[in-house]
């Protein structure tokens, strides 16, 4: 288990939201911070600090009158710290190399393999022999409906009929070098984490899995190590001073437990 930092942008500026709030039209959201620095200031934060596999996410939607204010402080966070970072929101097969060429380290998708509710393997294919599986990664995150987690598309808006569990996660991981998974519920709401999602989460034995969603406390933090047996990383957003929060970047970012599956493994970063 390790700290993975994240650059979230929305209407170009650097932002933590409740993620349940968003909604693309008047592109709005209930915020939680909106930082005064760059994108580019936190890159090179995470750079200097040797910070590796963390996530830019763009919250606005393609067609926004933002998104391409909020392109652009992505782009010059990747130029700031060039294969340090991820970076998710309107990749597709089509546009996933400029990210690539532009210093992302991989790329993050998850509305674009899902159609009507499904995965679509057909653009899941596309997009791994346009980019390469090494530097892609799959968003499942979720919201929970009637005891089970969905994936959720078009920025936690939109509830597919694909259930979170071992048989998607064994199917998608032959297509993806990492899962990045928020629990879209409780994302931005400091409530502490969605426990039985890790469970899950960490019951699954493959590739490298991220976690993001109601962390407010190091005791959050530690429980994240002890539910998800080192297996699961974690991202911390509202929470952490540098949005405001409470909690020490200084002290999160130090947090390290090695997998059990193979003795002093860290995840791919």
């Amino acid at each position: 288990m390790r700290f993975r930092p994240c650059i979230d942008i929305h209407n170009g500026k650097v932002k933590q939201i409740v993620g349940s709030s968003l909604q693309d039209q008047g592109d709005r959201a209930c915020e939680n911070y909106v930082s005064d620095r760059s994108a580019a200031d936190y890159a090179r934060l995470y750079q200097r600090d040797h910070l590796t596999g963390g996530h830019i996410i763009l919250l606005n939607a393609r067609d926004s009158n933002y998104f391409e204010q909020t392109r652009q402080e992505a782009l010059a966070a990747l130029a700031a710290y060039p294969g340090g970072l991820q970076i998710g929101g309107g990749i597709t097969a089509d546009n996933a190399g400029v990210y690539l060429d532009a210093g992302a380290s991989h790329v993050i998708v998850t509305s674009y393999v899902f159609e009507r509710g499904q995965v679509n393997y057909d653009r899941l294919r596309d997009l791994v022999e346009t980019v390469g599986r090494e530097h892609l990664v799959l968003d499942l995150s979720c919201r929970k409906r009637k005891g089970r987690y969905y994936v959720t598309t078009d920025r936690w808006q939109t509830l597919t009929e694909e259930p979170v569990e071992e048989k998607l996660l064994n199917h998608l991981a032959d297509y993806c070098d990492e899962f990045l998974i928020h629990a879209a519920d409780v994302e931005g709401m400091q409530t502490g984490p969605a426990e039985d999602l890790l469970k899950l989460l960490a019951g699954w034995k493959g590739i490298p899995v991220t976690y993001a969603g109601g962390i407010h406390s190091y005791g959050d933090i530690e429980n994240i190590g002890r539910i998800g047996q080192g297996r699961v990383d974690f991202t911390v957003g509202s929470a952490l001073d540098l949005f405001g929060g409470k909690l020490s970047y200084e002290r999160v970012r130090e947090y390290r437990m090695p997998s059990p599956d193979i003795p002093g493994r860290v995840p791919r970063g």
